[in-house]
């Protein structure tokens, strides 16, 4: 599955504000109409390949869009049909209808289906499940190649309902802007690979998808110290603490200590008793500080995050670190990433209810941090409204140890002054790419090794 890299992210209220604004300018919905349909004709020719094509369309402006792009595929030459779930319902989609010169079969007495279905039946729309019957007229298009418009038909696109569609995507074509169930579970892996047709509106979203991995080079004088300086603190598992520290190292950082550890996954790993952690707390050159992998809830533990928190460092809480700092972030926030997995995250967060877009944008706010909430579908959250989405990372992720790593990646970034935000969204496409470029087979030790493929 493949999605555009820094896409735009909009919900279906906002993708409406954003057509009246574009209409307000100038630009009139039919005119978006017509290169949405266009969008939509394009694709479908270069996946049917001179294969026929059935277009179906529904009564609003998707089957709008359908129509127009039935025009411009038997315009090209193409084998193109249209079946309709019902007569056009807006004036934009009865102009469009009016433009397409064929015949139009009802949705219900297709007897042929063609090799490429396009689904322009509800796109954005749906406010409610299909019901029984409609979900079986459509499995009965299923084993063909398919292209959705804007969103599988029996999906919610803000991701507050986990509607499955009867028709699974094969490609999905967002027009405009991508929507929340393109890159939240369990919608996002039946819309297949998403494409975006930016048909001239301005999406200018704070919510957008993981910008393209990049590598920072260390400028030709750079001493250690000016990469970042990471401290991670090691609990009774110091396993975690090891994967944390050794990440912060190859996700970066110039200088890593383990606090609490005899012994450290790499050399270049600094080891320190516990004795020294506020000693080292008072260090002016740590530029971060990584707390929880490996530590469960203890008094030790609500001990050394209360340390951490009054050295006004810049912090990385992971597990159970998160819920023992949650009330001091709460009244004075910090400097900080939290990187929950879905089961912290209900547990510290048991109040907060949505998309999981919804509530991690709560949680940032709730804390004053940045909050990555891990998953298949990771979103990263900033106080501020900022929202990054992870959608697809990789399966190979789902292992033990791999959370310590992105946390020690975290502070790897947070370590080098980044912005907590920019932090993360960094740390959250490093930790992608390694474990795409490992693949099958991967654990979380993969993930700290020799740095040789460049991930």
């Amino acid at each position: 599955m493949l999605i555009p890299a820094d896409a735009p992210i909009l919900t279906s209220a906002a993708m409406r504000e954003a057509e009246a604004a574009c209409a307000a300018q100038g630009t009139s919905l039919s005119e978006l109409m017509e290169r949405a349909g266009a969008a939509v004709a394009d694709t479908a020719w270069r996946m049917a390949a001179g294969a026929p094509v059935l277009i179906l369309c529904g009564p609003g402006n998707n089957g709008g869009d359908g129509y127009v792009a039935a025009r411009i595929l038997a315009a090209r030459g193409a084998a193109v049909r249209v079946a309709a779930l019902a007569e056009p319902a807006t004036d934009l989609a009865t102009t469009a209808r009016a433009g397409w010169q064929g015949a139009v079969e009802p949705i219900t007495e297709v007897l042929a289906p063609a090799p490429v279905i396009v689904d322009a039946l509800f796109g954005v729309g749906l406010s409610r499940p299909l019901d029984d019957g409609m979900a079986a007229t459509l499995r009965r298009f299923g084993g063909r190649r398919v292209l959705a418009v804007d969103m599988p038909s029996g999906v919610e696109s803000d991701g507050n309902a986990g509607w499955m569609p009867p028709l699974p995507a094969d490609v999905t074509l967002a027009l405009g802007a991508l929507k929340p169930a393109h890159v939240l579970l369990p919608t996002a892996a039946a819309c297949g690979s998403v494409l975006l047709a930016p048909i001239g509106i301005a999406a200018q979203a704070a919510m957008r998808t993981l910008p393209s991995p990049t590598v920072v080079t260390p400028a030709a004088a750079a001493h250690k110290f000016d990469r970042g300086m990471v401290l991670v603190f090691a609990g009774p598992m110091p396993g975690a603490a090891g994967l944390a520290a050794a990440a912060a190292l190859r996700a970066g950082a110039g200088y890593v200590v383990l606090e609490g550890s005899e012994r450290a996954p790499l050399s270049a790993i600094i080891t320190e008793s516990d004795a020294r952690f506020g000693e080292r707390l008072s260090d002016p050159r740590v530029g971060a500080v990584v707390i929880g992998p490996g530590f469960p809830a203890s008094d030790e533990l609500l001990f050394d995050v209360e340390a951490a928190l009054d050295s006004g460092k810049p912090l990385v809480l992971d597990a159970a670190a998160i819920a023992a700092a949650l009330p001091r972030l709460c009244e004075t926030p910090c400097r900080a990433i939290l990187t929950p997995h879905e089961g912290e995250f209900a547990r510290t967060f048991p109040e907060l209810y949505g998309s999981k877009i919804d509530r991690a944008k709560a949680a940032a706010v709730r804390t004053g941090a940045v909050v990555v909430y891990k998953g298949a579908d990771t979103i990263i959250a900033a106080p501020d409204g900022r929202v990054a989405a992870g959608w697809p990372g990789s399966p190979w992720l789902a292992t033990a140890g791999t959370g310590d790593v992105l946390a020690g990646a975290c502070g790897a970034m947070l370590a080098r002054g980044s912005d907590p935000f920019d932090a993360a969204v960094a740390a959250v496409g490093w930790h992608i790419a390694r474990a795409k470029a490992i693949g099958p087979g991967l654990v979380a030790d993969d993930l700290v090794a020799d740095d040789r493929m460049k991930a």
